[in-house]
């Protein structure tokens, strides 16, 4: 099947193409990097991490680029609170986001661009948008002109009369700068220098670059003139999307993207996640709760990624349920492989399972429906699973139980989902060890010392090991 994609742009799923057979151009906007990443983030991240993830499994060479944005008011803000420099306000949050977003098992874009390392390039663009009689200076800033491109709010379906100044949340209408344009819907290419702030020469005069020409500027110099699908949270349609086509679409006469893709907001408790309202929520916050980073993952993945995601207590306790039973059933392999046999050198799949898969990740990344896939899959490794733990015999071949144990992983790792066996004391322990602990438990219990009995194990219980009585006075155990 052909994959398609909901293309914000056209409001429909279109058959997706890429530019170039075999090879995908992806750009991702990425974070201002002046706080810790929210909730919000972790969505939008896992959310593009998997369509890359799903697009090389499909066969591409996925070129992905996530930008930071790493001069901004709120970054000069933040470090004049803390007493400090851009600088090192950007290097530290920088790293706090690789910190975050590797413990969700997203892969590590293929660059990271930074808006300060791409000043020369951002002048260039504006030089050429001058040229092209769409952008005007005043006063050392510079302004694009919104009513010199017809096509503008083609993305986010505006019409001029509806535009507003200062949508992006970054200019206020109140600013004396906002005299200076030509029209409320213009917005700003490049900003005159301000007493104490970081500046770069330009023709116009010393400054920095506005929002939205960074990432124009950065797709340009690394992807070319048009990429294959430009993403990023739904919030950012209007203005900053709109105001990347306009600018790079006036300047290179060629579309932008060919797909445009958004990602529905995070809501808590059914309100809109902000500070403000006290239900702001960190990546490390919730991480460090402790949970594991699948849980989230996993609660991500179970909406579709167009929809809006509700966070509760509740359906972060339902993803946490349904992800150890997939975790139990990664690490069957781990557990009864080499007890069933299992031959690792045959690469045995379910070949159904794999189709019905890529079905329903084929129709716009509906992960809800690949993941249905997933669980039963596990579903059907955790009823054998509590066969083999109460000493039974599974009534599924092991062939079998490898076929669906194979294909459970090689699908669950297109979603990033993947387990590692719990470090515990227990690994320090041989099985003659254990087994002689349970010989000591058994001649208690005999003895009648059933305080014994019970301490051996708990004992046991807290260094991994399950005990499970058998009838005939018999007793199996696990790790």
């Amino acid at each position: 099947m052909v994959i398609k994609l909901y293309n914000t742009q056209t409001r429909q799923k279109e058959d997706f193409q890429s530019l170039e057979t075999g090879t995908v151009k992806m750009y991702c906007c990425g974070v201002t990097v002046y706080d810790y990443c929210h909730l919000g983030h972790a969505r939008s991240y896992i959310v593009w991490d998997t369509v890359r993830r799903y697009l090389e499994y499909a066969g591409y060479q996925v070129n992905y680029i996530q930008n930071f944005t790493d001069i901004d008011d709120k970054i000069l803000n933040r470090a004049k609170l803390e007493g400090t420099t851009m600088e090192i306000v950007s290097e530290k949050y920088i790293q706090a986001y690789f910190e975050d977003i590797r413990r969700l098992n997203i892969k590590d874009a293929d660059n990271y661009p930074r808006v300060t390392e791409h000043i020369p390039q951002i002048i260039q663009l504006i030089q050429e948008l001058e040229k092209q009689g769409v952008a005007y200076s005043v006063d050392g800033d510079v302004y694009y002109s919104v009513n010199q491109f017809p096509e503008y709010g083609k993305l986010s379906g505006r019409q001029q009369e509806q535009l507003q100044a200062g949508a992006g949340g970054r200019v206020s209408l109140s600013d004396p700068e906002a005299m200076k344009k030509k029209d409320p819907s213009d917005f700003a290419l490049w900003k005159a220098a301000k007493l104490g702030e970081p500046a770069w020469e330009s023709p116009w005069g010393n400054g920095r670059p506005g929002w939205h020409i960074e990432c124009s500027a950065m797709v340009k110099s690394l992807l070319g003139n048009t990429i294959d699908i430009h993403s990023g949270g739904g919030d950012l349609i209007f203005p900053h999307h709109e105001n990347e086509i306009a600018q790079s679409e006036a300047a290179t006469h060629q579309p932008l993207s060919r797909y445009w893709m958004h990602n529905g907001m995070v809501r808590v408790s059914g309100e809109k996640m902000s500070k403000s309202l006290g239900n702001f929520t960190t990546i490390r916050g919730l991480l460090d709760t402790p949970l594991d980073p699948m849980v989230v993952r996993l609660f991500v993945l179970q909406a579709h990624y167009r929809k809006p995601l509700d966070f509760t207590d509740e359906a972060i306790a339902s993803a946490e349920n349904s992800w150890n039973t997939i975790k139990e059933a990664l690490l069957f392999n781990h557990e009864y492989g080499e007890k069933l046999g299992f031959d690792l050198q045959k690469n045995l799949i379910d070949q159904d399972a794999i189709e019905r898969f890529k079905t329903s990740m084929d129709d716009d990344i509906n992960t809800p429906e690949g993941l249905a896939v997933v669980f039963e899959l596990a579903k059907e490794l955790k009823r054998d699973r509590n066969i083999l733990v109460h000493g039974g015999t599974p009534e599924t071949s092991p062939e079998t139980l490898q076929k669906y144990w194979q294909t459970l992983v090689e699908l669950a790792t297109v979603l990033g989902l993947e387990a590692q066996p719990e470090k515990s004391q227990a690994l320090g322990l041989s099985d003659a060890e254990i087994e002689a602990f349970v010989q000591q438990r058994l001649e208690a219990k005999k003895a009648k010392n059933y305080g014994e009995s019970d301490r051996i194990r708990d004992h046991l219980k807290q260094l991994g090991i399950t005990l499970i009585d058998q009838p005939g006075n018999q007793t199996i155990w696990h790790r």
